[in-house]
């Protein structure tokens, strides 16, 4: 089946020497995974590439065979290229580390038009502003209404949030976080990828960080931790 679509480039992996398999996530289909044969190789090798960074938007035409196996691109362009995330070290290492937690996050082999939509128009946001230090926090929360386990808000006046129940709690129990990681938790919920980007100190960043991990952790089924995060920590240090 041919199939005419965007796709959100997720990860890449090297196969032998000249190819490439590419994981992205369709606007059309969910996740499909890409086998390009000569990546590396030939005059259009650096422009073949350039397709598959970290989070890059494409428009792809693909024969979708559905079987489970590695589907084959017929044509493929840049559906908005990016103009300085590829290019500032802050924006690129912080995509690097997010299209890790979205790799390892969204398992969906069926369309998620919605979950497509806010990715698409978050990394449009970046790629065009230059105040962005809470991005990835802002988009690991958000992103969370769509996989199924956006917070229960309901009680946020309540002054513990509970990791596994994913709600605001009277009693500080097990897997309660403390009451100062619950103030910043809800100052993030609060948060819009407009708002002041000097709300946190560098710190606190990290600490909501480790909240949004442990958070997804407890969500997802056999979650992996991004190999990126080191590299994250030490940039935004």
């Amino acid at each position: 089946m041919l199939v005419k679509t965007k796709a959100i480039v997720l990860s890449t992996i090297k196969y032998q020497e000249k190819s490439l398999i590419v994981k992205c996530f369709t606007q059309s289909d969910g996740l499909k995974s890409y086998f390009v044969p000569s990546a590396f190789s030939g005059k259009k090798s650096n422009q073949k590439i350039a397709y598959f960074q970290p989070l890059t938007i494409l428009e792809i035409e693909a024969s979708h065979k559905n079987k489970g196996t590695l589907e084959h691109f017929k044509e493929i362009k840049l559906a908005t290229p990016f103009h300085s995330i590829n290019t500032d070290i802050f924006k690129s290492t912080m995509v690097i580390f997010l299209s890790e937690m979205l790799h390892h996050s969204i398992h969906e082999e069926e369309k998620n038009e919605d979950l497509f939509s806010f990715l698409e128009t978050a990394l449009l946001w970046l790629d065009n502003h230059d105040e962005t230090a809470n991005f990835h926090l802002i988009l690991l929360l958000e992103a969370t209404k769509f996989l199924g386990f956006y917070p229960d808000i309901s009680e946020i006046d309540l002054p513990f949030f509970e990791l596994n129940e994913g709600l605001f709690s009277s009693l500080h129990g097990v897997s309660c976080l403390s009451e100062h990681e619950t103030f910043l938790f809800k100052k993030l919920i609060d948060l819009k990828f407009d708002s002041d980007q000097k709300v946190f100190a560098g710190i606190e960043r990290q600490i909501l960080l480790k909240i949004l991990l442990d958070y997804y952790s407890a969500h997802l089924d056999g979650f992996k931790k991004p190999k990126s995060l080191e590299v994250l920590k030490e940039v935004f240090a």
